[in-house]
């Protein structure tokens, strides 16, 4: 629910900026931006990423996948600045509604639900899977 919230949160964000709107009213759905993944995707992406891989390979797998985070952090930080100057402030923000709308897709129709399972359970129901 949290990348379908961000991706609308983004949307309402690229027309406030597209359409100039005063900055308060942009500050305000930028902190509700940063609220809504600091309380969904951030802390659920840690936890994941403890959890789904076998035993056998948790530690280098959750290696790969911590690289590749923070990898995809760059890349949003170093790329915002030239998307912003193409296309505009506004931009990316529709760019981000739509990664974040397929985002929830993916995680609808693939990530399974771990709560209330331990390791053993979760790496029986991924190898099923």
């Amino acid at each position: 629910i949290g990348s379908l919230g961000l991706s609308i949160v983004y949307l309402i964000l690229a027309f406030l900026l597209q359409n100039q709107y005063p900055a308060g009213m942009i500050s305000i759905f930028v902190l509700l931006a940063i609220s809504m993944y600091a309380f969904s995707i951030a802390p659920v992406t840690w936890v994941l990423i403890s959890e789904i891989f076998p035993n056998k390979i948790r530690g280098a797998a959750s290696s790969v996948a911590v690289i590749s985070l923070w990898g995809a952090y760059f890349i949003l930080v170093f790329t915002f600045p030239i998307l912003a100057e193409k296309l505009g402030t506004f931009g990316p923000f529709y760019l981000y509604a739509g990664i974040c709308f397929l985002g929830f897709l993916f995680i609808k129709g693939k990530v399974k639900e771990t709560k209330g399972q331990t390791l053993e359970e979760l790496e029986q129901t991924l190898i099923r899977h």
